[in-house]
């Protein structure tokens, strides 16, 4: 059997409660010969003296003398018939886990159908957000539109831009050759809170407005190949969306020649939810969120960027001396330990698997750095599987956390080269007073006590 301990380098010297070699081999054969027998010998070794883990030890008292009637005290679980099967048609998560939920934000904007539900990044494994889970922005509440009565218009700016223009419904959408693709979708304002100083406790609010799902559905330039689009005259799309405050946003015409931007219909394996724009939105892999048009109803084909307002007045970056600069919908390259992350404690010294999420809206992540003392000392992290383009990665690192205070960070690199900044990089060439776009290196402070909460460094 191969050595179950990661190799030196990977993992620190640990307390040697965590690394009981001959402990692990004990365990690993006595499993084989079944699982009673284990428990069983388990026991007998805690009478004899020998370790038991806590855990165990605490769940299963040691057995008197007399027999194996007292070896377990089962949970009614195991010896009782459980609940049938689920009748109400859609299941739910564990009573138990009824804390991890998204949240908003009290007073972030005037009203509720104008504001912001936060992913709980600290909670989630993998890089798929449930789609119970997925972050929420609306500009004037979300709708469960009836998708018989949908259509969504492909038209141009002109009579020349489009030979054929085109009303589909939702049937015939569904009827056409669809792909499906993961990708994440960041607002262009996560982390905004954070651009002047320390803003909020937790990683569910300084960078929960990011979600990663399997999108399903058609690429945007077979409905616009089917309309008879003239590539040359039109450079750029305008996508509009069906809710009150008809939400437009131009996209240019390269990214949906590229054949990545969708008009998608699945998410995560179902139909789309309504707050995440049942039963159409678009999906521009890379490009701030509110690009992603929910409720989308027409597609504009145009031959210059559009002005719409929320994209000449909103969502524009303040850049040092009171420019504005538009149009850099652009996630760029980003990272955020999730675990251990503000807000939580650590228990005890010891091991602990130090886990979070990379991301860049120009490619793949290549490489993430984590450091444990503010950045004068970095180790690379392991890229969890899959590794796909314009998609959330996980990374771990093994630490074992010595009870002293500790700066912990992130840092990503893309496959273009591109090293996520410090905020005194970022803030030497934006300023401090911008909202979107801040893809800074965040650090978590993990005190003596074991608490971890939100820091900054210059």
């Amino acid at each position: 059997m191969s050595d179950p301990i990661p190799p030196s380098g990977r993992l620190q010297k640990a307390p040697e409660s965590f690394l009981d070699r001959d402990g692990v081999r004990t365990v690993w054969s006595e499993a084989k010969s079944g699982r009673r027998d284990f428990i069983r010998r388990a026991f007998a070794g805690a009478a004899a003296g020998v370790a038991v883990p806590a855990a165990l030890a605490q769940s299963n008292p040691v057995p008197s003398e007399g027999g194996d009637a007292h070896i377990l005290n089962l949970p009614a679980h195991s010896t009782g018939l459980g609940q049938p099967v689920v009748t109400d048609g859609y299941g739910k998560p564990s009573k138990y886990e009824a804390n991890v939920q998204r949240r908003q934000s009290p007073g972030l904007t005037q009203t509720a159908q104008a504001s912001v539900s936060f992913a709980p990044l600290q909670s989630l494994f993998g890089i798929v957000t449930p789609s119970g889970l997925h972050f929420e922005r609306h500009h004037q509440g979300w709708w469960d539109v009836d998708p018989s009565k949908h259509r969504l218009m492909v038209n141009g700016s002109d009579e020349k831009m489009v030979k054929t223009p085109k009303v589909f419904t939702m049937d015939e959408l569904m009827r056409l050759p669809s792909v499906s693709r993961f990708h994440f979708i960041e607002c262009g304002a996560n982390t905004g809170m954070e651009w002047g100083n320390v803003a909020v406790p937790t990683c569910q609010y300084t960078h929960g407005m990011i979600s990663c799902s399997e999108f399903t559905g058609v690429p945007l330039k077979l409905l616009l190949d089917m309309a008879g689009v003239d590539y040359k005259r039109g450079r750029f799309v305008l996508a509009e969306g069906a809710d009150g405050s008809s939400m437009t946003r131009t996209i240019p015409m390269e990214m949906v020649e590229s054949g990545q931007v969708l008009v998608a219909y699945g998410q995560n394996g179902e139909m789309l939810r309504p707050e995440n724009g049942y039963p159409l939105r678009l999906v521009v892999p890379g490009v701030q969120g509110v690009s992603w048009v929910k409720y989308l109803r027409r597609i504009e084909v145009g031959d210059q960027p559009y002005g719409a307002k929320d994209e000449a007045i909103h969502y524009v970056d303040l850049m040092p001396g009171g420019t504005h600069r538009q149009y850099s919908s652009t996630q760029e390259c980003k990272s955020v330990v999730t675990t251990p992350s503000g807000g939580q404690v650590l228990l005890d010294k010891g091991f602990y698997n130090i886990s979070g999420l990379a991301w860049s809206g120009r490619g793949k992540v290549k490489r993430v750095d984590v450091s444990v003392d503010g950045g004068r000392n970095w180790r690379t992290a392991r890229l969890e599987t899959p590794v796909l383009d314009r998609c959330l990665t996980r990374f771990n690192l093994d630490w074992v956390w010595d009870g002293k205070p500790a700066l912990i960070q992130s840092r990503a690199t893309d496959d273009t080269g591109y090293v996520q900044p410090t905020y005194a990089q970022l803030r030497k060439v934006r300023g401090s007073r911008s909202i979107y776009h801040n893809h800074s290196i965040q650090t978590w402070l993990v005190q003596e006590s074991g608490e971890v909460k939100n820091v900054q460094l210059s």
